[in-house]
């Protein structure tokens, strides 16, 4: 076996060595190799191999073996490298798709090619380096509809602790009678206590924005909450204490009563799901008052029965009288009690004992915080529920009052009375802009898209404008709603807006206003031409038909100033619209071509420089009151440095003394 020289190239095969590892290492830190730096080692290679190649013999240039072997081994990394890195930047051809681009499905595929030319070069990653892939765990989001109804299925085992375990322990015959049943629903609701444990383990929050998916980070936020330790204890194996007192303690089980939070999340998910939240706050505030009179019942029960039954006139009577045996009358008698003495409402036996007194005493306190929650709740929600309804009417009688006073004729105030009719009947008193206001832009965006987008897209001249555009212009329509026998407009009649038909239909009359051409219906518009202003038009931007309601007619309307401010930012969308408004008037013989070629509008030219007398007075408003308030302070100014001068000039460039300041300061007053 030959030996492989390295004598001559020892010394560059360490410095390349070192200066690899090292550079490499780098890279992994940085999470990925460069291409230029295969190219930097290749060229320290290619110095290695001319060196080595200087004294190898043409025979042996095939092998690996032999004087030379180090240059041809070289030369094969070098080539690999060459191969590595033309491989590392080739492009697959795929969709040009925004959501394609944004969810960044070539990071993956090159990572993963770093990795295999990490592998076949030989770099091993640093087991705590950055290019470590973090385990995926599952997170739940507070907001998302899995959450809520999670909340929905552990609602129903608390609900149940809180309603049954006091009845049970208070009344033994349900807890004998069905024992059974009550060991299943217990283990079943511990089951899905511990349940949820793990799921407000996976539980996600926000951090700067973004929803928290470590799992270090979700476990210490739920064990650093008062919550986690109230979770624990409703999950204590008290009920072990059955093994040695019996099964007839179910009180044994009132540590899971602590679970109450989540009930309390589930009626506020609730609130701000339902569209009928106001009734929804009233039923809560009817199961709270009953959970209460219920617990007020089971108590007054249990202390009937510590005092013992039938004693005295204000306990339980003798349960030895076969009518008070039953269960139902146990219960519905102690509900009967709870529900007077906590209502204030109706007389119940006086207490006869100390300890009855004292029970007597605190249910009638709860009883008046119960009454006034009632009262102060329910009034709120039934004003609340009349709101709208009052607004509405104070709109009314404000016009029924200013047409009384003004005189208006009967029939102009049936119609007025009518159109409010029709507008409360139909839910069409509601504001958008007002509802609306308080919302962010791109919601508010959304919104108008959701409701306005498809029907300003059957415009013939918005069809293809770009999407900024059409946004603009969606959150400028106005809704309008017109009553029966009103113009929507007259020929004639200045354009300053056009119309879109969403409900109601509409006839093109002549001048009579009985003969109808065209029944105008859903979907359709018009007015779009008069408020372009399209330079060469017969009509200029004049109304050419009359155009009256049928019936009670809803149509959106945008006016001429919203477009042109909106066409502002989109010069080559006022070109394009332009292009399409004057084809449709060639299309029409309604666009005189001469004038169309010809320079431009006087009109156009006036406009403008109306709009420019106008900015050019409101710029010298604003120099004015800025040159008013610099001659003020100009003057204010002079009067300080006569006082000093003054000043100097009295008592000389040395500091005044306390009498000299008190006497200075009425001439100051009087200059």
């Amino acid at each position: 076996m030959a030996k492989i020289n390295t004598q001559h190239s020892y010394s560059g095969m360490h410095r390349l060595a070192v200066r690899t590892t090292d550079e490499d290492i780098e890279r992994i830190e940085n999470g990925y190799i460069r291409t230029h730096s295969l190219c930097e080692d290749a060229s320290e290679l290619q110095r290695v191999i001319s060196m080595e190649g200087r004294h190898v013999p043409e025979a042996q240039t095939g092998t690996f073996t032999g004087r030379g072997a180090m240059a041809r081994l070289s030369r094969f990394v070098v080539s690999v490298r060459s191969w590595a890195a033309r491989h590392l930047h080739h492009e697959d051809q795929r969709p040009d798709s925004f959501l394609e681009r944004i969810q960044g499905p070539e990071l993956v595929e090159v990572s993963s090619r770093q990795s295999n030319i990490r592998s076949f070069l030989g770099i091993r990653e640093r087991p705590g380096g950055v290019n470590r892939k973090k385990k995926e765990i599952f997170v739940i989001d507070p907001s998302s509809n899995l959450y809520y109804n999670w909340l929905t299925i552990i609602a129903a085992p608390v609900f149940y602790n809180w309603c049954m375990l006091v009845c049970r322990a208070c009344f033994d015959e349900l807890q004998i009678d069905h024992i059974s049943l009550w060991l299943f629903l217990d283990y079943t609701s511990d089951v899905i206590y511990v349940l949820d444990t793990f799921v407000r383990f996976r539980t996600g929050f926000l951090e700067q924005g973004l929803l928290v998916q470590d799992e270090k980070k979700l476990r210490d936020h739920y064990t650093k909450t008062v919550q986690f330790k109230l979770d624990v204890l409703s999950l204590l194996p008290t009920d072990l204490a059955y093994l040695k007192f019996g099964l007839n303690y179910p009180e044994l089980r009132f540590n899971r009563l602590l679970k109450i939070s989540r009930l309390f999340e589930f009626f506020d998910r609730t609130e701000t799901r339902t569209n009928y939240p106001n009734m929804f706050r009233i039923g809560n505030l009817v199961l709270y008052i009953l959970i209460i009179i219920h617990w007020n019942a089971c108590i007054y029960f249990a202390i009937s029965k510590v005092i013992g039954f039938g004693t005295d006139s204000w306990v339980y009577p003798n349960v030895s009288i076969p009518e008070y045996a039953r269960l139902s009358r146990k219960y519905i008698y102690s509900l009967y009690w709870s529900t007077l003495t906590l209502t204030t409402i109706g007389e119940t036996p006086p207490p006869v004992k100390d300890e009855e007194y004292l029970f007597v005493v605190i249910d009638f306190l709860v009883g008046v915080l119960i009454f006034a929650t009632i009262v102060g709740n329910v009034g709120s929600m039934i004003s609340n529920m009349n709101a709208s309804r009052a607004e509405f009417q104070a709109k009314v009688d404000s016009i029924k009052q200013y047409m009384h006073f003004r005189k208006v004729t009967k029939d102009l105030e049936a119609r007025v009375i009518k159109w409010f009719d029709y507008l409360w009947t139909n839910k069409k008193t509601v504001d958008e802009k007002e509802v609306l206001k308080n919302l962010p832009d791109k919601l508010k965006a959304e919104i108008a898209i959701n409701v306005h987008l498809d029907t300003l897209k059957k415009v013939r001249i918005f069809q293809d404008c770009e999407a900024g555009l059409l946004i603009e212009l969606v959150l400028k329509l106005k809704p309008t709603v017109f009553s029966p026998g009103d113009y929507i407009c007259k020929k004639g009649d200045i354009g300053r807006e056009m119309y879109i038909i969403k409900e109601g239909k509409l006839a093109v009359v002549a001048d009579d206003g009985i003969t109808q051409f065209v029944v105008l219906s859903d979907g359709s518009y018009f007015g779009e031409i008069s408020i372009l202003n399209i330079k060469g038009s017969k009509s200029g931007n004049r109304r050419t038909a009359n155009i009256r309601s049928i019936g009670y007619s809803d149509l959106f309307c945008l006016s001429k100033d919203d477009l042109m401010e909106a066409l502002t930012e989109y010069p080559e969308a006022k070109k394009a619209l332009e292009e399409k408004g004057r084809q449709i008037l060639m299309k029409d013989n309604l666009i005189d071509e001469e004038a169309a070629k010809a320079g431009a509008d006087p009109k156009d030219l006036e406009e403008k420089i109306e709009r420019l007398e106008t900015a050019l007075d409101t710029l010298q408003t604003r120099f004015a009151r800025l040159l008013a308030e610099y001659t003020s302070a100009q003057q204010k100014v002079k009067q300080r440095l006569a006082r000093v001068e003054t000043r100097v000039k009295k008592y000389g460039s040395g500091t005044l003394s306390v009498e000299e300041a008190e006497a200075e300061k009425p001439e100051e007053k009087k200059q």
